[in-house]
């Protein structure tokens, strides 16, 4: 496995590195498929933030989903660990659905629906745009994808009804489905 590692206002020295690349590819035992795994630190300048000082973040593909995991400590080598044990549980849980979901065909997935609020009528403002291609997919596929980038929402191509479609978590934990009409 090639795994690469950068630092963001910190440098980050051999030791570090090497540990890095040694816990990601043996956290990436779970498929032999993960060719690549990008590892950034990053060290926040505040000297008041003492707790959640050093962020480790860990971008790779999984089984043709795309994974990134992060975690916050105190030092940079604490950061690690935890980012390879949510690394590890995150492998494991896709192995266990994608093995499911071989055994046991395709099931239907039921989602639940909620009423989109305005808030105060002032939007936030747009500080990044991304572009990227959409290929079909089913809305289990789209909350395993959901799921694998730690995000609270994901848009997609549903491939049942060839519409872009939005697929989000609520706040009881259940998932809701949006469609045009």
């Amino acid at each position: 496995m090639d795994v690469r590692v950068r630092g963001r206002n910190t440098v980050v020295d051999e030791r570090l590195r090497e540990m890095a690349a040694s816990k990601v590819a043996h956290a990436g035992r779970f498929f032999e498929g993960i060719l690549d795994a990008d590892v950034e630190f990053t060290e926040e300048q505040n000297r008041r933030v003492t707790d959640g000082r050093f962020k480790v973040e860990v971008t790779s593909r999984a089984a043709g989903q795309m994974m990134r995991v992060e975690s916050t400590a105190e030092s940079a080598e604490a950061a690690l660990d935890l980012v390879v044990d949510k690394m590890e549980k995150r492998l494991r849980r896709l192995k266990e659905r994608l093995v499911q979901r071989s055994r046991k065909g395709r099931r239907e997935a039921e989602f639940g629906f909620a009423d989109l609020e305005d808030d105060d009528g002032e939007g936030p403002e747009v500080v990044r745009v991304k572009q990227f291609v959409m290929k079909p997919m089913t809305p289990e596929e789209a909350a395993l994808q959901m799921d694998l980038l730690g995000h609270s929402f994901f848009f997609f191509q549903n491939a049942e009804s060839d519409m872009p479609s939005v697929l989000y978590r609520r706040r009881d934990g259940a998932l809701g489905l949006i469609e045009p009409a």
